[in-house]
């Protein structure tokens, strides 16, 4: 039984993605199909806590149209469903999935290091300072738990930030924080992208990116946040996508969206899972994403790294790459540092390499960009089969995209 009948079977009506025909953009035709209204009592609940809830049935949520990304989302019933599988301006209905945040598998505190992070000279990036590239001028996007823009490696990265609600709608006027009261996760992430200099030491791979940053995890309706987030980061004309969350397992609801993503121009990097071997999340999962793993500053593989074979021509084996992911220090909330280990850590790094080679190649397509990392990875000592191309490489990739 699929997902979309298991829920009409035990709660009369699904959530679900509609992606609509090439071509077509006419979100509130499709939105008719879904119906208007549902119970307030299970309006951030997930639906492991809706089929707990017994007797008491929610009435199907209304739609949400994602104009930039060619998708509605929302709760159908069976009449919904099968109008919108008999519309011709739809291409394709999923059932929409259940996101979590990739938490580290490690902690601790720490101090601002005395000298460059060990992630920034495992991947040679001050060569690339060196030549004067720093990011400058490049839009990153961050879909995270939220950043504290107040600290003192972030004050000037964050050029634009968002947060959105269970309803997938982006709140007027919404000041930089993060959500993230545990980990500060948002937080790392992001400085590890772009963290500007702290008396003269560095954490960010590309210290003077520009952070579209989108609080898109915590709490509520996650499907509905992460897709407002990346129809925001296509609107705001990014260039890369840093993504540390995945829906658990192989899950092909977001291939559609993904690949708008690249036909926008938008590089989605995405890390693999912290589960082990024989396991990976999705999107990180995706032929169409930029999968990464983890290291540790022996270049070693993590443990917790994911990894997983599968049967198909484009990209069978996930990660694509691994990078520094195991102690990593960067920002904390409220002006602190501290060391995170996981696949999390990993992924901003690929995302600052990338805005590094964007600033040396404006004009660089999706597919060239990708490329270029990929043959800057070496799987050293590493077992392959972990760590797919290997470990990246800041001055091998910028070599590869100019063609040394």
């Amino acid at each position: 039984m699929t997902t979309i009948a298991r829920n009409m079977s035990e709660l009369g009506f699904a959530p679900v993605i509609a992606v609509l025909a090439r071509g077509a953009d006419d979100v509130a035709a499709v939105g008719k199909h879904f119906s208007a209204q549902r119970s307030s009592q299970f309006g951030s609940a997930s639906l492991t806590e809706k089929r707990n809830a017994g007797a008491a049935r929610p009435r199907a949520d209304g739609a949400r149209g994602y104009r930039n990304l060619g998708v509605v989302y929302g709760t159908v019933d069976r009449e919904g469903l099968a109008a919108l599988r008999a519309d011709p301006t739809v291409r394709r209905v999923t059932a929409a999935p259940e996101f979590s945040l990739i938490r580290p598998v490690a902690k601790a505190s720490a101090v601002l290091p005395e000298t460059n992070t060990w992630g920034l000279e495992a991947m040679e990036v001050p060569a690339l300072w060196a030549e004067g590239l720093t990011g400058k001028g490049v839009r990153v996007a961050h879909l995270d738990t939220g950043v504290d823009a107040t600290h003192p490696a972030l004050r000037t990265a964050v050029v634009e930030f968002a947060e959105f609600d269970r309803a997938g709608r982006a709140r007027p006027g919404a000041e930089p924080y993060d959500s993230d009261a545990v980990d500060g996760h948002g937080t790392h992430t992001a400085a590890t992208i772009a963290g500007r200099p702290v008396r003269g030491r560095h954490i960010g791979v590309a210290p003077a990116a520009s952070l579209y940053s989108a609080m898109v995890i915590e709490g509520g309706d996650i499907v509905a946040r992460v897709l407002g987030g990346m129809d925001w980061a296509v609107g705001e004309k990014a260039r890369v996508l840093s993504m540390s969350l995945g829906i658990r397992g192989i899950v092909t609801s977001f291939l559609d969206i993904v690949d708008v993503l690249r036909s926008n121009g938008v590089l989605p990097v995405v890390a693999v899972g912290n589960e082990g071997p024989g396991t990976s999340r999705s999107p990180g999962n995706y032929p169409s994403a930029l999968s990464v793993g983890a290291h540790d500053d022996r270049f070693a593989v993590a443990e917790f790294s994911s990894s997983q074979r599968f049967v198909r021509r484009s990209q069978p084996l996930v990660p694509d790459v691994v990078s520094p992911g195991v102690d990593v220090v960067s920002a904390a909330p409220q002006g602190r540092y501290q060391s995170l280990s996981g696949t999390s850590m990993a992924t901003p790094h690929v995302a600052g390499l990338a805005a590094l080679l964007i600033e040396a190649q404006p004009d660089v397509t999706v597919d060239r960009l990708e490329r270029a990392i990929f043959a800057s990875a070496r799987p050293g000592q590493m077992d392959v089969e972990r760590v797919n191309r290997g470990a990246v490489n800041a001055t091998r990739a910028l070599a590869a995209l100019r063609g040394e």
